[in-house]
């Protein structure tokens, strides 16, 4: 399930668009409207709209998708359930809504038009809407155990239109060079090679590096808006992963050793007697290893002797 918000101020364009007869609309769900035709409905979003005419976009529209894996059992009521939990998780209540299923696609989705002036003439809030939907729809997907798609390795390339068009090739591109360059300069070379320019962004008048914008098409999208991977630090991060990889991957150079000759007698004579290692126990005493052992052993027996 995953969501896509918009917001206009256009009451009559949204609901002409969910009421559309080519798309096979069905009205699943609704409040705080007189549902008798297109007009009425827009005239009764208008009116209440003007409770709080200092908001320009008071038209809300939100389209819910769901996998076409889930379409066996999503008929009209769960659709129409999971809907009104995910206006209600998303604080759009006490309001007007108007929810309408479409069939010109094979993937099941819904279309919810409702009004962010509420029947109290406040304004609903669209403060980080988008985060939050797309945890709530997240949250939503596994409470009724619905499909997680693959994201954008799901999306159809005919159906999208610029710049999600751009945006998507972007994001294969990047998939593609980003595991395969170690180090930013390569990176953008292959980029460059394929019409896509890179330019970082800087913070302030500093030379800290705080972003990455890559152009294409002639549109240009920050790195962490064609994917959250893609943002600068997380490029940078797995350019810095490629490096190492590469470098523990490769032979290391075996360090020059000097041929050891067979020891003779002379040199194993001349090892014990300056070192002390093989040296017989009646050596002179400062000859032989240090043992606390045998110190105290040659105390006590020293004792004894003396009493």
């Amino acid at each position: 399930m995953i969501a896509k918000i918009m917001k206009g101020s256009d009451f009559r364009g949204v609901v002409s668009y969910i009421l559309n007869d080519e798309k096979g609309t069905q009205i699943i769900d609704a409040d705080g409207l007189f549902l008798e035709n297109n007009d009425t409905i827009a005239q009764g979003f208008i009116g209440q709209a003007q409770m709080n005419p200092k908001v320009t976009k008071a038209v809300g529209h939100i389209a819910l998708s769901f996998s076409k894996e889930d379409a066996p059992r999503l008929n009209n009521a769960i659709m129409a359930q999971i809907a009104r939990e995910y206006m209600e998780r998303m604080g759009i209540k006490e309001t007007q809504y108007l929810i309408g299923r479409h069939f010109d696609k094979e993937h099941p989705h819904v279309h919810i038009a409702f009004n962010r002036i509420d029947n109290n003439g406040k304004t609903i809030s669209d403060r980080n809407d988008r985060f939050r939907s797309e945890r709530i729809c997240k949250e939503l997907t596994r409470k009724y155990g619905l499909h997680f798609a693959n994201g954008k390795e799901q999306v159809k390339m005919d159906r999208l239109r610029e710049p999600d068009k751009t945006r998507y090739e972007l994001y294969q591109i990047l998939k593609a060079e980003v595991g395969r360059c170690k180090d930013w300069q390569t990176l953008l070379d292959r980029l460059e090679r394929q019409g896509i320019s890179g330019q970082f962004k800087y913070k302030g008048q500093t030379d800290e590096i705080q972003g990455i914008i890559f152009s294409m098409n002639g549109y240009r999208f920050n790195g962490s808006k064609v994917d959250r991977q893609f943002s600068y630090s997380k490029i940078d991060a797995a350019l810095n992963r490629n490096n190492y990889g590469e470098r523990q991957t490769q032979p290391q150079p075996q360090a020059n050793r000097e041929e050891i000759s067979p020891t003779s007698s002379n040199d194993v004579e001349l090892i014990s007697g300056s070192l002390g290692l093989l040296t017989p126990s009646n050596a002179p005493e400062e000859q032989q290893l240090y043992d606390p052992y045998l110190r105290n052993k040659k105390k006590k027996k020293q004792r004894k002797i003396n009493w």
